[in-house]
């Protein structure tokens, strides 16, 4: 039988202290009960976004970090005190999503990242980091970075005032990696972003565009610095940038090369070419561009462990469309779908007062500078399923699988 006096002791732990103590015991049980609390609901969101991760299906991609210019900029301009900005009509008309609405994207529908995302299985399109919604659970399907007007080097872009660079959107990056190691504990959040992220960088045009080529015209009188001397500059820059998104735990990789830039509406028309001519001098630079480019890429598969860099020939995708562009069901491949400006539409870029195209679906270009969402179908399809022409050393379905 058990003693009485273990009554009188055990009650005693628990007594309620005397008047004079009441009110510091209090506020001492309510501290630790908000304590227990915080530590609770922290502990329940670890479980609540572990589970909501553990059920989505593996086949499908983790993340998705994009990277790069106006080609696959979401909307973070819309943000940015800039010259560079598309979130006015028509831009977007053709963007589902959105209802038709501009929402920052340089095209009429979608950028070629929102369609491999679809495609590799995404439930939600990569959010812009400088948008309000971009935070908690909203980023762990991926962080969109790019920039109308950005490029590899600091200097690029300056003509619009204010872009984000690629060291400044790798900036915003180590934001993102640490608040996924506050979702998902250090240790889960390393292992989603190597094995289950995939990086894509499409970046480089602007620092010929709008850096190298500036003034205006395309003429090699205007240029100080030499080709090659310029094109160290950009290739050392990126080997820098990607070597620190490494160091932020990236693994996968894909790098799009320089498109023909000599080939846009913007270039032709203020070079006064004609319908089947090219600058020749945008697209030399791009293709002495792309050559030393590949030969980095292969630099870093080698030296980098774990790390997978795909090299993504962008150049000659779009030169095939450009070139046999009535055999993909366009009818023009000079002529911007929205713009104004000289025989190709070319000068004013796309806005309210533009004349538009009746058939988007119909112009490899939307505007002076960015393709349409139909000629990003066709890019897309060739690198989420191309063969080593077009995407090396595998595509992206199989990056995202490995």
């Amino acid at each position: 039988m058990m003693s009485n006096s273990f009554f009188p002791s055990f009650i005693g732990k628990w007594q309620i202290p005397s008047t004079q103590n009441r009110f510091d015991y209090l506020l001492v049980r309510r501290a630790n009960l908000g304590l227990g609390l915080k530590i609770f609901k922290a502990v329940h969101g670890l479980l609540e976004v572990g589970a909501a991760l553990a059920d989505e299906d593996s086949s499908k991609l983790g993340a998705s970090f994009i990277f790069g210019d106006s080609l696959v900029d979401a909307g973070n301009n819309n943000y940015l005190p800039t010259l560079s900005r598309a979130n006015i009509p028509p831009n977007g008309i053709d963007f589902k999503s959105s209802g038709g609405n501009p929402t920052g994207r340089y095209t009429n529908g979608r950028t070629i990242g929102d369609i491999v995302g679809e495609e590799l299985g995404q439930p939600n399109y990569a959010i812009p980091f400088l948008a309000p919604n971009a935070t908690g659970k909203a980023i762990l399907y991926g962080v969109n970075y790019a920039s109308g007007g950005g490029g590899i080097l600091n200097a690029t872009g300056r003509i619009f005032v204010n872009r984000l660079g690629m060291d400044i959107q790798i900036d915003y990056f180590n934001i993102t990696r640490k608040e996924f190691d506050k979702l998902l504990g250090p240790s889960k959040a390393r292992d989603y972003i190597m094995k289950q992220s995939i990086f894509s960088i499409t970046v480089g045009a602007n620092d010929f565009l709008n850096n190298y080529l500036l003034p205006v015209l395309s003429v090699g009188a205007r240029i100080t610095q030499s080709p090659d001397a310029f094109i160290d500059d950009m290739l050392n820059h990126l080997r820098g940038q990607l070597t620190r998104l490494y160091q932020l735990d990236a693994r996968k990789f894909v790098i799009g090369n320089v498109g023909p830039i000599g080939c846009i509406p913007y270039q032709k028309t203020i070079n006064q070419l004609k319908e089947n001519e090219c600058v020749g001098l945008a697209n030399k630079l791009a293709v002495q561009y792309n050559g030393r480019l590949k030969d980095l890429l292969a630099e870093l598969n080698d030296n980098l462990p774990g790390a997978t860099f795909l090299h993504a020939n962008v150049f000659d995708l779009v030169m095939e469309l450009i070139t046999n562009y009535d055999k993909y069901g366009f009818t023009t491949a000079t002529r911007a779908c929205c713009g104004n400006g000289g025989q190709f539409a070319g000068i004013i870029p796309c806005g309210p007062t533009s004349s538009m195209c009746q058939d988007r679906s119909k112009h490899v270009f939307w505007d002076p500078y960015h393709p349409s969402e139909a000629a990003n179908l066709l890019l897309a399809k060739q690198l989420l399923d191309g063969d080593k022409r077009y995407i090396s050393p595998v595509n992206l379905r199989q990056l995202r699988d490995l």
